[in-house]
């Protein structure tokens, strides 16, 4: 029965124990005395692994209703969104279509209607595959993270969250409370490519763009990818370079120093050299949406 059960995905082939605590503090204190807890939300890869026994806990705790973790608050200088907050309300969400339409974008390219329903943009993160669709635009913008815990709560920057490959800097009894992004009130103009077998697979390649210019110039550029390294990855000695260019210099440039800065690998969903040739691609194209969205409909982030 064991056997059939590895191979049956409507299975799951172990026990465990299940917890819906009604605040965010009793999850702390779950997750602080049970070794080998896992917090589940809408569930969309844990539970993939509890299938395929690639995870095998003591408990999940539940943390789906709690109103202390599923938000969107716009303040002066940021967009703070709680870590239950699902995919599909990032897409609908005034606010950030608004100040992030980057992470909208991506948003609405993620999974199928099902999946966005159920996922949410802390699983997402806290998952930590190379190929995570909000990493690429929130590591575009700076954003940072609220790590909760009994002793109090730390700020990490999303470019230090991810430690590897399903590996991240979150410690025992820690959680991911909510994700900050700053809002600089800058125009700029933006772009998210999203390379996959379908439309609703993971991305092969993924490319994040904010692009601001003062006339043709480039005044300020954040290129981020995904699927093209252990850690989805920002491209800053591109940015750096690219800065102060002509666009027209820089659109030429970009492709082949980002190129520089990934390690594509071959899986089951693509080859290495497909992806690198592929990243250098739609980096170009990328970058070409986000100028003609810049003098067209550019926004403040």
């Amino acid at each position: 029965m064991l056997s059939i059960n590895l191979i049956n995905t409507y299975r799951i082939p172990q026990t465990f124990e299940y917890y819906r605590p009604r605040s965010l503090r009793e999850a702390l204190e779950l997750l602080n005395a049970i070794e080998n807890a896992k917090v589940i939300a809408g569930g969309t890869d844990l539970v993939v692994d509890l299938k395929y026994r690639r995870v095998t806990p003591r408990a999940l705790v539940d943390v789906s209703g709690l109103s202390e973790l599923k938000f969107v608050k716009a303040g002066d200088s940021y967009v703070e969104i709680g870590s239950a907050t699902t995919i599909q309300e990032l897409a609908e969400n005034g606010a950030v279509r608004r100040y992030l339409p980057l992470l909208a974008e991506a948003a609405e390219l993620f999974g199928s209607w099902q999946i966005r329903n159920l996922a949410t943009i802390g699983g997402n993160l806290c998952n930590a595959s190379p190929a995570a669709d909000t990493a690429p635009p929130l590591l575009a913008h700076d954003a940072e993270l609220e790590l909760a815990s009994l002793s109090g709560s730390r700020v990490v920057p999303l470019a230090k969250f991810f430690a590897g490959p399903k590996k991240t800097v979150l410690e025992r009894g820690e959680i991911l409370r909510s994700v900050r992004v700053p809002v600089h009130r800058r125009r700029a103009g933006w772009s998210f490519i999203k390379v996959a077998r379908t439309s609703f697979d993971l991305a092969k390649v993924s490319v994040a763009v904010l692009l601001s210019l003062d006339g043709n110039t480039v005044a300020d550029v954040r290129i981020a990818l995904g699927s093209v390294a252990p850690t989805p990855v920002r491209a800053r000695t591109a940015e750096k370079h690219i800065t102060g260019a002509s666009f027209e210099e820089a659109v030429a440039l970009a492709p082949e120093l980002v190129a520089r800065e990934i390690a594509p690998i071959d899986d089951v969903r693509s080859t290495a050299r497909y992806r690198l040739e592929v990243a250098k691609t739609v980096v170009r194209d990328a970058m070409r949406r986000a100028y003609e969205r810049f003098f067209r409909v550019g926004v403040e982030v």
